[in-house]
């Protein structure tokens, strides 16, 4: 008779995965989870059907336990039955939060940050000599002490609107970029260093890898480890929707919009569905409308929506 045990290779490829399962939804769950983490998550259900269906089964435990854990403990908060539920994989869990990154926007460099904005806040900040900027959501600016004197601001992670009237020019590093503005508006962001500058008025210098470019109202210039892109002109109204609470998607794929949202929301959507997340979106959001996205994605796609503590939602 063929016993099925844990020495079995396939059997024990199968509690892996259900322990990876069970450490991908606590770090869901946690609170702290990134638009990092959501990549991976999507990256490691793809590996295979064996994958995919782990962390189904995971989603389907979850639920099943939860209305016991709240016969037990009514008075819990659902993120206090995650814990009791999966507990066998919370060290695991913990330890995979410390190894991978710090739990708040910028890493351990956005920790002493001069600067600051949470999930959904904006923030005005006036500083000297004619400079103000407008922090949008989960933002993290330094300053930063200029190497020939004076004084000047790292954007660490986030978004920011920056208006320069000086006689000195301001100087903004991203992400290991320089900015140089004088007479300026402009918008910069630093996600997953990933950097974006749009010149909204006035003109001013990115200096990058060995290379400096000028910008000029209307243009718009991204960066990262890899290289430089030629500034390319865009609509920059779009661009500063989010000054007027607004977000504005032109042709964007459906995982960008989502992963754009979960800038603005606590917790987090996680679009699995790889062949979904290519479809291209017109759309215009508030902010404040947020709260109902996920429905109204599972409304135009047909995907299943799957609610999990935390504010997570699951969309397959």
């Amino acid at each position: 008779m063929n016993i099925f045990s844990i020495s079995n290779p396939r059997a024990t490829r199968q509690v892996q995965l259900q322990g990876e399962a069970r450490d991908w939804l606590i770090l869901l769950t946690s609170g702290q989870a990134t638009a990092a983490d959501a990549r991976a998550l999507r990256q490691w259900c793809e590996q295979s059907p064996e994958h995919a269906q782990a962390f189904e089964d995971g989603k389907a435990l979850w639920h099943c336990l939860k209305p016991a854990a709240e016969q037990v403990e009514p008075r819990a908060r659902p993120r206090s039955f995650g814990r009791r539920a999966f507990l066998g994989g919370a060290i695991a869990a913990s330890a995979a939060f410390f190894v991978v990154r710090a739990t708040v926007p910028g890493g351990f460099a956005g920790l002493g940050a001069d600067y600051r904005t949470e999930v959904g806040e904006q923030r005005r900040v006036d500083l000297a000599d004619g400079v103000s900027l407008e922090l949008n959501t989960q933002t993290r600016i330094s300053r930063r002490t200029l190497a020939g004197g004076g004084e000047g601001l790292e954007l660490v992670s986030g978004e920011v609107e920056v208006r320069a009237r000086s006689q000195t020019p301001l100087r903004v590093e991203a992400a290991g970029g320089w900015l140089s503005a004088a007479h300026a508006r402009f918008n910069l962001r630093n996600t997953d260093q990933n950097v974006c500058v749009t010149c909204i008025e006035g003109s001013l210098t990115v200096d990058v890898q060995g290379r400096s470019v000028l910008l000029e109202s209307g243009k718009q210039l991204t960066y990262d480890a890899n290289g430089i892109g030629a500034p390319q002109a865009v609509d920059t109204s779009a661009v500063m929707a989010w000054r007027q609470q607004v977000l504005v998607f032109n042709d964007a794929t459906l995982v960008t919009v989502i992963e754009e949202i979960n800038r603005y929301r606590p917790g987090m959507l996680l679009l699995l569905n790889k062949d979904v997340g290519q479809r291209k979106v017109q759309a215009r959001f508030r902010l404040d409308q947020l709260a109902g996205v996920a429905l109204l994605i599972r409304d135009a796609y047909g995907v299943k929506c799957t609610e999990l503590p935390g504010g997570v939602v699951v969309l397959s």
